[in-house]
């Protein structure tokens, strides 16, 4: 009896004080969580509220606090059981520099998904090609970047893949210039033809005057002359400018007489000598 009462007196207080220490940790867990939680929604509703403030920052600011919390947390977690942290951030180290080399593509996609966020050559909703990969921006991450090609399919591409490529950022600008190629015959008026697809280009009020249109003589072809039109216009009406000046151009220069030629050939029979 006297065993088991002093065997009591021993494991009680061992129990009672790893139990605080076990609950102690389990509330902290928890309310860490939800803190993080709220600091990261409450990070994206005030950097929604400020002036000028880039989509593209607001997720990426909100979520890297969120992950600052919880690794206070963890490490706070850690301190009530009495572990050091000091060493354990050494270990975390030492472990960190192994992952880092075993993981070298996933660090760079992480430093390019850095690069992409401060030095910003596009943003959400711009159009982009890199490389190759093209799309709309959707969301822009420590590791991917998200994009919605033009004809509406996903696409998910590694910030390193974009971050090394050169960049075209179509939406950037507020204008762009709009270059269409149309051929006529060799027989035809060059200057009368050209007055016809300047008065096009000056017909539709989506195009600027300033600068004003061209039509240049762009190359001598193998069966056309090939004039080159050229007008500028805002980046949001550009493709809608440039099909309607397509179909706008084909039709006003055939109905002037002038005619859009084929490739052909011209062959020659030469007669065979006789013997």
């Amino acid at each position: 009896m006297e065993q088991d009462i002093t065997f009591l007196e021993t494991v009680i207080p061992i129990v009672m004080e790893y139990s605080l220490g076990i609950v102690g940790a389990i509330v902290t867990l928890i309310v860490g969580w939800i803190i993080a939680g709220w600091v990261r929604r409450m990070t994206a509703r005030a950097l929604k509220r400020v002036p000028h403030m880039d989509d593209t920052l607001v997720p990426f600011i909100s979520q890297l606090l969120h992950k600052a919390v919880l690794i206070i947390v963890f490490v706070a977690v850690l301190n009530q059981f009495g572990v050091e942290t000091t060493s354990i951030i050494a270990v975390l180290g030492a472990a960190g520099l192994a992952i880092g080399l075993a993981l070298q593509g996933t660090l760079s996609n992480i430093a390019a998904g850095v690069m992409l966020m401060f030095l910003r050559p596009f943003k959400i909703g711009e159009f982009i090609d890199a490389g190759g990969t093209s799309g709309t921006i959707v969301q822009i991450g420590l590791f991917t970047t998200e994009l919605l090609t033009p004809d509406g399919v996903y696409l998910i591409a590694p910030n390193s893949s974009i971050w090394n490529q050169s960049i075209t950022n179509y939406s950037r600008n507020k204008t762009r210039r709009i270059n269409i190629t149309m051929g006529i015959s060799y027989d035809d008026d060059i200057d009368g033809a050209s007055e016809v697809l300047l008065s096009v280009m000056k017909a539709d009020a989506r195009t600027h005057n300033d600068p004003e249109p061209q039509v240049l003589v762009g190359a001598l072809g193998a069966s056309s002359v090939d004039l080159s039109m050229r007008c500028w216009t805002n980046t949001d009406d550009y493709w809608g400018v440039f099909f309607d000046l397509n179909k706008a151009s084909k039709l006003a220069i055939e109905a002037a007489g002038y005619s859009i030629p084929y490739p052909q050939t011209d062959v020659h029979m030469i007669p065979a000598k006789e013997s």
